[in-house]
């Protein structure tokens, strides 16, 4: 049986952010979100003492790629769509494991 693991990475640039607790409020709701309603696993990666930048990454396991590929893609929307920070960049990996 193939296991298919989606590894979603999104940065949101935020801007005229000066401190580490605004930005601790948006990483928390949105990370909240996402997986209250995708059932997914989230982190913060990467960006921790940044003010500005916030890198999040999202990872769901399937036994359909197709299936994986379609819930990855409804949460990059429904992250764009729920923060209010300009999207700078997502990159989506899918791996497949026997």
């Amino acid at each position: 049986m193939t296991v298919f693991m989606g590894l979603l990475t999104v940065e949101f640039h935020l801007d005229g952010n000066d401190n580490l607790k605004a930005k601790r409020r948006v990483a928390n709701s949105l990370k909240q979100k996402t997986r209250h309603k995708f059932n997914v696993a989230v982190a913060e990666v990467g960006s921790e003492n940044s003010h500005t930048r916030l890198r999040l990454a999202v990872l769901s396991l399937s036994n359909n790629e197709t299936h994986l590929r379609s819930r990855m893609e409804k949460c990059l929307e429904m992250m764009e769509a729920a923060c209010p920070e300009k999207l700078a960049d997502n990159h989506l990996e899918i791996y497949a494991a026997e």
